[in-house]
């Protein structure tokens, strides 16, 4: 018995349902407190991934096929990060990187 092709929008969907119990989880197993902010972020996600089957509307804040906007991801890490108790990353738009040494040609 074949199985069908799972729907790529169902599976997003259900990949950013479990990222987001998976920081509410964290949260609570280290006793970090969310701002209220951040608690209102994921109950509105969820809710809306619950209903529409994605978090936002305009096609240009994130691809077609994915259920999280590129921001709400990134939100989402933020806040997963502070519940597990990981140092904030630097907010560098343009991180630098090592240049080689050059021999003066």
């Amino acid at each position: 018995m074949k199985r069908q092709a799972a729907d790529p929008r169902e599976q997003s969907k259900r990949a950013a349902l479990n990222a987001l119990r998976r920081a509410k989880r964290a949260a609570a197993r280290t006793g970090v407190d969310l701002s209220e902010w951040e608690g209102e972020f994921l109950g509105s996600i969820e809710t809306r991934l619950n209903t529409y089957g994605r978090a936002f509307g305009d096609p240009e804040k994130g691809a077609t096929g994915q259920a999280l906007s590129v921001l709400q991801g990134r939100k989402l890490k933020e806040i997963r990060a502070k519940a597990e108790g990981r140092p904030k990353a630097a907010k560098s738009r343009f991180p630098r990187r090592e240049r080689a040494a050059s021999n003066g040609a």
